[in-house]
């Protein structure tokens, strides 16, 4: 699993790629660096092209995370953070 050590606590790494913003990836990009438990990164690309052409999606400690939109997209990443606790 991908943490990055934030003291005493682990926190999850979210990973966005810049070319799936057009499906507003980059909002809930930006919900997600509101909460300062979560590393939120976004790349120029995660080698994902066929995916994001297709989908919305995001990396949470290193696994592919996909939805329909963006915002169920922002609870499917939620709910993998909760799996990793």
């Amino acid at each position: 699993m991908a943490y990055i050590n934030g003291g005493s606590s682990l926190r999850p790494i979210i990973e966005f790629c810049a070319n799936n913003a057009h499906f507003g990836t980059d909002e809930v990009m930006e919900k997600l660096k509101e909460n300062p438990d979560f590393d939120v990164i976004e790349y120029g690309c995660l080698t994902g092209c066929g995916m994001c052409y297709m989908t919305p999606y995001a990396l949470v400690n290193g696994e592919t995370v996909e939805a329909e939109t963006a915002s169920a997209l922002y609870q499917v990443i939620l709910d993998k953070i909760r799996e990793f606790s």
